[in-house]
């Protein structure tokens, strides 16, 4: 029997999950951009590879446009907090040919918000079997006695997770806990055998205690694509230069360099009373055979973000998604979705 394995996302995948928005959440005021968005990304997801949607309103998200996608989609309801199905769904890893689906703790990253809903949705979709999609000889494990959302955690699928001491140290998640035990726990539940942390890195406007997904990317080959800042005037400046030392200074295991490719700042984008928004083209969803890119209608730069992708993935279609209402609630295109690997 093989070990445990976390896999890496673009490994191949049965299904993604997107928790769909509606008007009882903070999107009540955006509802029709974020929909739009949404729909967006399920349609694009469906040229890939078939979708799971967790709907708190009893229809078809979808029924806009029935038959029109060459994979399958199935929609589970129960009752949402949210929307950001990266934090909140399992975790999967395959241990020899089966499936383990991880159900960690969410508790609103760190209790900042409401997810009494969005802890629950995990036991929804077992008893559901995820509307077809998952199947009795995939196995369910409880993990709820320790806080993990996905979005903390990258892994390369060879034995190496990349995470950040800002968020998985931060109160109210795992305490008493120190970085050491941590660690273990994460060795012991993943089946992983190194963990890089990441000391430095943080978006302004970011309210999950930096996820790694915002900031720095496993990618194929040993690859890392990370937010790079150029401009000495930014306030990232200084903190994302200390983050790309670190970077260059992390060894795989068996004791390589990684390769570095650096993604773009877009130019500040700020809220209506002035916040700056953690826009990030880090927050990239990898799909079977394609890339999905956030873009945030800035054509320069957000080319210069595909043509970088490129790079990291050049046997991949590379598609942006335009996400500028999502960093509204300060996540971005990979928080929105969860990927299930394929499995014997």
């Amino acid at each position: 029997m093989l070990g445990r394995r976390l896999p890496a996302e673009w490994e191949p995948q049965a299904f993604v999950q997107l928790t769909w928005p509606h008007a009882q959440t903070d999107w009540k005021d955006l509802l029709p951009e974020v929909l739009t968005c949404y729909q967006q990304m399920a349609a694009e997801i469906l040229r890939h590879e078939p979708l799971l949607i967790v709907a708190a309103e009893d229809e078809d998200p979808l029924a806009f446009a029935p038959g029109s996608f060459p994979y399958p989609y199935s929609v589970v309801h129960c009752p949402t907090n949210d929307t950001w199905a990266r934090d909140h769904a399992f975790i999967s890893v395959l241990e020899g040919d089966e499936l383990r689906l991880l159900d960690f703790q969410f508790n609103g990253w760190g209790m900042k918000f409401a997810a009494h809903h969005d802890n629950q949705i995990n036991s929804y979709l077992w008893e559901q079997q995820a509307g077809g999609l998952l199947n009795s000889e995939d196995r369910y494990e409880n993990h709820l006695d320790f806080v993990l959302e996905g979005g903390s955690i990258e892994s390369d699928g060879k034995g190496t997770l990349l995470t950040t001491t800002s968020c998985l140290l931060a109160p109210n998640r795992n305490e008493p806990l120190g970085k050491a035990e941590i660690e273990n726990e994460l060795k012991c539940r993943l089946g992983v055998e190194q963990v890089l942390w990441l000391h430095h890195g943080h978006l302004m406007g970011d309210d999950t205690d930096g996820h790694i997904d915002t900031l720095a990317r496993f990618c194929p080959d040993d690859t890392i694509a990370y937010v790079c800042c150029k401009d000495k005037d930014d306030e990232h400046y200084e903190d994302l230069a200390q983050m790309e030392k670190e970077l260059a200074s992390f060894r795989t295991r068996e004791g390589k360099p990684y390769r570095l490719i650096p993604l773009p700042m877009p130019d500040p984008i700020f809220d209506e009373v002035g916040m700056r928004l953690p826009a990030t083209y880090a927050n990239f969803l990898i799909v079977n055979g394609a890339v999905l890119y956030p873009t945030y209608r800035q054509p320069d730069i957000d080319a210069l973000a595909a043509r970088q992708l490129q790079l990291a993935f050049p046997n991949h279609e590379i598609v942006g998604i335009d996400c500028l209402v999502l960093i509204h609630q300060h996540g971005s295109l990979h928080c929105s979705a969860m990927q299930y690997p394929q499995h014997e």
